[in-house]
């Protein structure tokens, strides 16, 4: 069975875990201090979700309100024995719908070129490249897709 819920502060090990799984494809081992004080802040209970799967978290991603117009998909992630099999598929559109519920006009997202192509499949549009951004090998692909108002 697959739940889609809020972030609870328990589920942060579980988070880093996640984020551990993608490290160094997806992350630089040197971004896990950002994500654990990430996820330490009081607002994550509100803006971050978490799928599980059969009990264990899988994916976890958040929605940040940047302005009253834009909202930033951040730390989104699926354990990486799991990807290709629709989690971060489900993950990117409970974001999209609550970025609708906010009312927002346009999303943002900086990723990197390995998962560029799965975010230009769900509406997004590659609006600047920073080599290395992330770090060594990890290319900024700053991305940005815009909301239909509904």
């Amino acid at each position: 069975m697959t739940l889609l819920r809020t972030f609870n502060p328990t589920d942060a090990s579980a988070c880093l875990a996640l984020f551990d799984s993608n490290v160094p494809r997806y992350f630089g081992a040197h971004e896990r201090a950002d994500f654990s004080r990430y996820l330490l802040h009081s607002k994550r209970e509100s803006d971050y979700l978490v799928i599980e799967r059969h009990g264990r978290v899988v994916a976890c991603g958040g929605l940040m309100r940047v302005d009253a117009d834009t909202a930033a998909f951040c730390w989104g992630m699926v354990d990486r024995t799991l990807h290709r099999q629709g989690l971060g598929n489900a993950l990117a559109q409970a974001r999209v719908e609550r970025a609708h519920a906010l009312g927002v006009r346009r999303l943002t997202l900086s990723t990197s070129q390995h998962t560029r192509d799965f975010y230009a499949a769900h509406g997004f549009g590659v609006t600047g490249i920073v080599p290395d951004g992330h770090g060594p090998g990890l290319d900024a692909v700053h991305m940005e897709r815009p909301m239909a108002l509904r």
